[in-house]
């Protein structure tokens, strides 16, 4: 009788720390946030452009200046299930005249990048 009521509870206490070391079981949704970020796009800015060309071709920025309207950032955030987020961050300059003076990407859009149609 010890021995039944043992292996019973050596077999529950197996049973449970081995739920507990399987990882990742939950499904977790793909999160894309903020603008998409297509390099078709931004090769379409060209120095000289307004600001309303830009909005046009990329859509509202995530973030404005709050010191000054010369910088838009455009920022592309992926969470695909328990990778580690991709991130993507494009800077548009404006001069004093509001147009386009530089326009910047923090890393390369590649085959990992942020891309809508995936």
């Amino acid at each position: 009788m010890k021995m039944k009521s043992l292996l019973a509870v050596l077999a529950l206490v197996m049973g449970v720390s081995a739920c507990s070391t399987v990882k990742k079981v939950v499904y977790r949704i793909d999160v894309p946030q903020g603008n998409y970020l297509e390099q078709d796009k931004i090769d379409q800015i060209k120095i000289g452009m307004t600001p309303v060309q830009v909005q046009y071709l990329l859509g509202t920025p995530m973030l404005k200046n709050v010191f000054g309207e010369n910088r838009w950032d455009y920022v592309f955030i992926k969470r695909e299930g328990y990778n580690d987020p991709i991130q993507r961050t494009l800077y548009v300059y404006f001069d004093n005249q509001g147009l386009v003076s530089d326009v910047k990407l923090d890393k390369p859009l590649t085959d990992n990048a942020p891309n809508p149609a995936q």
